[in-house]
């Protein structure tokens, strides 16, 4: 094997979850290799993992908060004590292959990779794709999310088809692979999000910037998912609807409101769909999300100006096939469009 050109730093945050890193941690340790840091960002456990960890595997190095500070604050936190070039943020039901790194580690030699990811497979179905990532991230014109091997809830089987390591408009917040200078110049995760799409808004603002990021199915990890929130909780509803459009606000191109106003409309069709599922529960959180969104919209807007002001001939300017120019709800449910392989990004 040869030597390593980069230095990584991997970052766990974790809260209350003995039992997931009792299953998951020993895959990264054993993966990690002696000159691979391991951090584990304790949001305040109270079940004793902080303890299990010291007696378990002393080597990790453990940052224990003084609350709970969520994905974004945990791991901006936690980063501060990183020594490694390369930070790596892993979620603590992530199960790793044998030497995943060092195709990273390859790919970070070219200096425009600014984030990547490896491919994520399913934990309890090998070999599919895994919701939270697949084989790298794209969004539609109006900002929804979707996957190589995932489009809405729809999973494709893994048989090769996205084994090729190309650019992605976005980077998997379950393995995220970042360089550390890039993280604190882009003043790392957004904390207003607290939890999901704040990896996609960080991919944007680095595509602001010129950066590329990739998507690297060489490197393999198999990720379990809803290991803090199940896809099903009123309380994810929330924060991807909620998210969605903060992220939305903060870094899409053009006129802003026509854009707005559409995924209003969308989101109110959404809505209909759970309440004619009989998931009528889920109405109010996606009601809260709105509103909380009203509230935040003036903080948005700041932020959209800064970034502007920043960057005032490069907003326009994504790359040409990383945003899809169709929109991905009315393609899956209307279209009938079921793979990655099927869309028209012409």
């Amino acid at each position: 094997m040869s030597l390593p050109n980069h230095s990584f730093s991997i970052i766990i945050v974790t809260w209350n979850a003995l039992e997931l890193l009792k299953r998951y941690l020993p895959s990264v340790m054993k993966n990690a290799g002696a000159d691979v840091e391991v951090i584990i960002a304790d949001n305040h456990s109270t079940d004793g993992s902080d303890k299990w960890i010291a007696s378990e595997y002393p080597a990790c190095n453990i940052v224990r908060m003084d609350q709970n500070y969520g994905y974004c604050g945990g791991n901006n936190r936690a980063a501060k004590s990183a020594t490694g070039d390369i930070l790596i943020f892993l979620n603590n039901d992530v199960e790793v292959s044998e030497n995943w790194l060092q195709p990273l580690d390859e790919l970070f030699r070219d200096p425009a990779v600014q984030i990547a990811q490896p491919k994520l497979l399913s934990v309890t179905r090998p070999h599919e794709f895994e919701y939270a990532g697949a084989s790298g991230g794209f969004i539609d014109r109006l900002g929804y999310p979707f996957c190589r091997g995932r489009l809405m809830n729809h999973l494709e089987a893994d048989i090769g088809q996205y084994d090729d390591a190309r650019e992605v408009f976005w980077a998997s917040g379950a393995a995220f692979a970042i360089r550390k200078d890039t993280f604190f110049e882009m003043g790392g995760f957004d904390e207003s999000f607290e939890f999901h799409m704040e990896e996609i808004d960080l991919c944007w603002r680095v595509h602001h910037e010129g950066g590329l990021v990739m998507a690297e199915p060489k490197s393999i990890v198999w990720h379990y998912g809803g290991g803090s929130l199940p896809a099903q909780n009123p309380r994810k509803i929330y924060y991807n609807f909620r998210n969605s459009l903060y992220m939305l606000t903060k870094n899409a191109s053009g006129p802003l409101f026509p854009k707005i106003i559409q995924r209003l409309v969308l989101d109110g069709l959404a809505g209909l769909q759970f309440l004619l599922k009989g998931q009528a529960g889920f109405i109010p959180a996606i009601l809260r999300a709105h509103f909380h969104y009203y509230s935040a919209l003036p903080s948005l807007l700041q932020k959209r100006k800064a970034l502007q002001e920043r960057h005032p001939s490069t907003i326009p300017s994504i790359r040409p096939g990383l945003i899809y120019h169709r929109l991905i709800p009315l393609d899956v449910y209307l279209r009938k469009k079921r793979r990655f392989s099927e869309l028209d990004f012409e």
